[in-house]
């Protein structure tokens, strides 16, 4: 058996596909919340929740609506993406002139509300969802067998990714966002509706995490608690690319999913802490992040 580094191939290259897998929903996760900081200034606690929402609606699609896979993964999305919108209109748009702490625990209690009504519906072990018949098996590349559904959960996170960093740092309706977070009375004199775009970045944040939870519902369990086992990581990722930074969250995330895979390989009992041993790291070297601005 072929090894590398003392290490069977199939096992190694077999943690890297857990990593990059973990990584795509880090990169997911961790980008919403970029946007949603970065664009708003509020530090969105309850986007676990939201991901974990994103999955569960999936499920209901498919279980109540007859909805399989494919269409779950646009109307899931919409559907939290306007719950989100919802959110923003009723209660965060009065926080925006406060401390980062008011979002932070108003977000936080929202996360334990909806936590604590899906447990009740799902309970705490949760509930499988349907691997899509067009993505069922998998290819046999030689060195490892690579299932198909996890292929395309890895090139989806990267399309979507790398085309919202695009639309926000590279089109002119990004840089309306961007000037709207920087001086939204200047902004407004151009008659752009400032408080309309600010409502539809969140509930952009809000689907992207959605959409991340539909991807992940055939991997793992459709659970209330899919979310805040996540979170904690992803805001470490966040602090490590560096807040509001968008293509600081999404490389960072796939960096740190590569990472937390090799660990597993060579040191599986740092593989638990090794992302917050690597945000300490950089921290001390640079307190804005790998891609945030000096602070």
């Amino acid at each position: 058996m072929t090894t590398i580094f003392g290490v069977p191939t199939m096992a190694l290259f077999g943690q890297l596909l857990i990593g990059l897998i973990n990584g795509s929903f880090y990169a997911l996760l961790s980008l919403g919340l970029a946007v949603i900081f970065g664009m708003l200034n509020i530090i969105n606690f309850a986007h676990g929740a939201q991901y974990m929402l994103g999955a569960v609606t999936a499920y209901l699609l498919l279980n109540y609506a007859g909805l399989g896979y494919w269409p779950a993964l646009i109307l899931a999305p919409l559907i939290v993406g306007v719950f989100g919108i919802l959110i923003e209109r009723l209660f965060l748009q009065w926080l925006y002139r406060l401390d980062h702490l008011y979002g932070l625990l108003l977000t936080f209690g929202l996360a334990l509300i909806f936590e604590g009504i899906g447990r009740n519906y799902l309970g705490s072990a949760g509930v499988p969802y349907t691997l899509p018949d067009s993505l069922q098996g998998g290819h046999n590349l030689g060195f490892m067998f690579l299932p198909n559904y996890r292929a395309w959960v890895i090139a989806a996170s990267l399309v979507i990714c790398f085309g919202t960093w695009f639309a926000i740092e590279r089109t002119r309706l990004g840089a309306y966002l961007r000037a709207a977070t920087e001086n939204p009375t200047l902004v407004r004199a151009f008659g752009i509706n400032v408080p309309r775009m600010i409502t539809l970045t969140y509930g952009f944040g809000v689907a992207l995490a959605a959409f991340a939870g539909v991807m992940a519902a055939p991997i793992y369990n459709v659970s209330p608690n899919m979310g805040s086992e996540l979170i904690i990581v992803v805001f470490a990722v966040v602090v490590i690319g560096g807040m509001g930074s968008i293509l600081g969250s999404i490389l960072s995330g796939f960096g740190l999913g590569v990472v937390e895979g090799l660990t597993k390989v060579f040191y599986p009992e740092a593989s638990n802490t090794v992302i917050f041993v690597v945000m300490a790291i950089v921290l001390l070297v640079r307190p804005a992040g790998l891609f945030g601005r000096r602070i």
